[in-house]
């Protein structure tokens, strides 16, 4: 069965942005005309009642066809947007968007129709069979009990009057997540909801019930199921909550978190060898992503600090005098961070973002010792170009000292680095880095065809520049080029006797 959305041709224009009466005027006319009840549930109901100002998404339960009432919306609705349907679970997205100036499209938000429906699973799949039903059956297939409510679109907009079957709202006053069935049906029949619970917590800062919370690592082995690509879109919704160790701990105690990342699971633990012990890596690591959180909604940043000390467990050593060790853990951490992405379906270039920021997390560190030349400086700013500012952020949140003064201290070392740094740009002009004497240059002095030796001839020109023996001038490189053309050339002629 193709269950894959069908795009709709038609597409509408509109200058103005949402308009949530406009939209509620729409489907009532229409549910009016076909005599035909819709409600808004979820989330959406959830965040007014407590008064959550988020940009929201709209899902409505139509007491008939989702389908055939989103395409009479389409027809309906003077506004830009573009109607994606999916008709084997009678529903559709309507998504709206901005043209923009150049032509392209902006997404702003969507709505979803949805006939009210219940499911019923296969044991080995995510698929299911989508059946007719009414309301109350449609609200308690849904995951927890904040988003079993539902208030009916009247011609005023939305019906105060709230559809409650399943006590939503005073779970809410307890901020507390539950499942309106049975928890292990719920969790059975879409794993994925493990992991929403645990973002919900980080989210809303609400506490899970005991039974929903007990039923989590008795079904963690369901997540399987789940294709990776989904469980990594809401993980990544995780990680932007307010405080994401809150969901990260849910995860880790359920044995969820091992079940997709167990890399991060064996952060765990502190060893003792004559009295000296390391600072557990799993609660440093989680504490690191809550600081950075607090200095930035880059949820891939956030990522990046959940994975800075990956390498840890593998490079852990007791070096005699010494104490506890983690030498070369950036560079085992970046390789980890890339066979993780390959198991999270994540893209490349997201994946080598990650790599590079763990790789040179401990270098900014080393770069603050009195006495350190501007070479490795140099070398910090051409391998970090325009992420050099992610890392420093990155850096400040690895930082966990509970002493102020330690802190501040620390902190402030990091202001005197990104001076340094700047004062190293300006003078070097390092931002676009490459060798002022170009690869076609150094082939018409040489008289070489393409090959790797004019690499080398220009990576030994770059390395002088980084290295502080040349200034990064086209002039100053040329003349430091001839002192070292006769060394290479003397090279090709040996290949070439061979």
């Amino acid at each position: 069965m193709n269950r894959r959305p069908v795009m709709s041709r038609r597409t509408h224009r509109v200058n103005s942005l949402m308009n949530e009466k406009k939209i509620f005027a729409t489907i009532y006319q229409i549910s009016k005309k076909d005599k035909i009840d819709v409600y808004v549930v979820g989330g959406y109901v959830r965040d007014s009642l407590l008064d959550r100002k988020v940009k929201k998404d709209i899902d409505f339960v139509v007491v008939g066809s989702g389908l055939e009432f989103a395409k009479k919306f389409e027809i309906e609705y003077d506004g830009e947007g573009t109607l994606i349907e999916f008709p084997d679970f009678d529903t559709a997205r309507f998504v709206f968007t901005k043209l923009l100036e150049d032509g392209s499209k902006e997404k702003l938000f969507e709505i979803e129709f949805a006939g009210a429906r219940t499911e019923k699973y296969d044991e080995n799949s995510r698929k299911p069979k989508v059946v007719a039903t009414d309301l109350r059956t449609d609200l308690e297939r849904r995951d927890f009990t904040v988003n079993t409510m539902a208030r009916k679109v009247i011609a005023s907009g939305l019906s105060k009057k709230i559809e409650d079957p399943f006590d939503g709202q005073k779970d809410l006053e307890k901020k507390l997540l539950r499942t309106p069935l049975d928890p292990d049906t719920t969790f059975s029949e879409d794993p994925l909801r493990m992991l929403r619970v645990a973002r919900f917590a980080a989210q809303l800062n609400f506490e899970i019930e005991k039974k929903t919370y007990l039923a989590l690592e008795r079904n963690k082995e369901r997540l399987k199921i789940i294709s990776a690509e989904r469980i990594q879109e809401e993980f990544f919704k995780l990680l932007s909550a307010p405080k994401p160790s809150v969901g990260l701990w849910i995860l880790y105690e359920t044995g969820l978190l091992k079940m997709f990342l167990p890399e991060v699971c064996d952060l765990w633990g502190v060893d003792e060898v004559y009295g000296h012990t390391h600072k557990n890596n799993l609660d440093h690591t989680f504490k690191v992503v809550d600081n950075l959180a607090e200095r930035s909604d880059n949820t891939l940043l956030r990522y990046a600090a959940l994975m800075h000390d990956i390498g840890k467990p593998g490079t852990k050593e007791f070096v005699p005098k010494r104490g506890w060790a983690f030498d070369m853990h950036e560079h085992l951490g970046r390789k980890i961070v890339r066979i993780i992405g390959k198991r999270l379906r994540m893209s490349k270039s997201d994946t080598e973002y990650v790599a590079k920021l763990v790789r040179w997390h401990q270098q900014p560190i080393a770069l603050m010792d009195e006495g350190i030349t501007d070479s490795p400086v140099r070398r910090l700013v051409v391998n970090l170009q325009d992420d050099l500012e992610d890392l420093l952020t990155l850096c400040r949140s690895d930082i966990t000292t509970g002493n102020p003064k330690k802190l501040a201290k620390r902190l402030k070392n990091y202001d005197v680095l990104e001076i340094r740094i700047a004062e190293v740009l300006e003078k070097d002009k390092l931002r676009a880095f490459n060798s002022p004497v170009r690869g076609e240059e150094i082939m018409e002095m040489c008289n070489l065809k393409p090959g790797p030796t004019v690499g080398r001839i220009k990576k030994a020109l770059e390395e002088a520049i980084l290295d502080g023996k040349v200034e990064n001038d086209y002039k100053k490189v040329k003349e430091y080029f001839f002192t070292i053309k006769d060394e290479y050339m003397q090279s090709v002629q040996e290949w070439e006797k061979n």
